[in-house]
């Protein structure tokens, strides 16, 4: 474990499988040691154990609950004794397809605790923590989604939290430069993820059309978070958008 003191020190939200796991190994083949979080004890031993071992932490976090979020910080702390990088990547998509008029307040609940509430306490833990280490400072990235940009049909839930989930990142960027706490935002459009298989049996188009949609590799999005981690505080990427280049975001063929 001493060699991961020596190293920089990341946090991954929702590390136990897709676009987390794969950030996750991809931080650590940089030289990165990562706790990796999640509410699924099972699937985060999995992402361990592609890990090289000493070299992440697993604690069991629902990002919903503040206590969870408290105590994965405190890991952090007492592990590691820093942090320079949090991912904040928890989300859910909630039930897709349902019309406004019959989403129920609790599906739109959940989503908004866990995509928006869940990034803000991660955020707020990272935040104080990076603004009392010394030396200060330290990276957030949130993932955001092409949904923080322009929605998809029957998504409300889910394109609400990302519009504001652009909004967290911009407050936190301008309040974190006193602190060397640099804030930036991936935009992530069809990763091949288990929440986009569906996209290649098709998927609602906004003229309600159902089509194909291409997929890209999550390592593409991997090597674009690495990228935005890699840089010196002072610099930043702050708003990123990666996708599969036929997708259809900025217009139809």
């Amino acid at each position: 474990m001493e060699s991961a003191r020596l190293s920089r020190i990341a946090v991954v939200t929702g590390a136990g499988s897709g676009i987390g796991r794969a950030v996750a190994v991809e931080l650590v083949r940089a030289g990165w040691s990562v706790v990796l979080a999640g509410r699924r004890t099972g699937t985060l031993d999995e992402t361990a154990t592609l890990l090289p071992e000493g070299r992440c932490l697993a604690v069991r976090t629902d990002v919903r609950e503040p206590g969870d979020v408290e105590a994965l910080f405190t890991a952090v702390r007492d592990r590691f004794g820093r942090l320079d990088l949090l991912f904040n990547n928890a989300g859910t998509f909630g039930p897709g397809g349902v019309p406004v008029e019959d989403l129920p307040y609790e599906a739109w609940r959940h989503v908004v605790d866990t995509n928006l509430n869940g990034a803000f306490l991660c955020a707020q833990a990272a935040y104080r923590q990076m603004k009392e280490q010394d030396p200060q400072g330290g990276r957030i990235i949130n993932n955001g989604s092409i949904s923080a940009h322009t929605p998809r049909p029957r998504s409300v839930a889910y394109t609400a939290t990302k519009h504001a989930l652009t909004g967290l990142t911009k407050s936190l960027s301008l309040d974190g430069r006193p602190y060397r706490i640099a804030v930036g935002q991936i935009d992530i459009g069809n990763a091949a993820t288990d929440m986009t298989a569906h996209m290649r049996n098709g998927v609602p188009q906004a003229n309600g059309e159902l089509a194909v949609e291409p997929v890209m590799d999550v390592s593409d999005v991997a090597r674009t978070v690495r990228h935005m981690a890699d840089l010196p505080l002072e610099a930043n990427v702050q708003f990123a958008t990666v996708l599969a280049t036929t997708m259809p975001y900025v217009g139809r063929g």
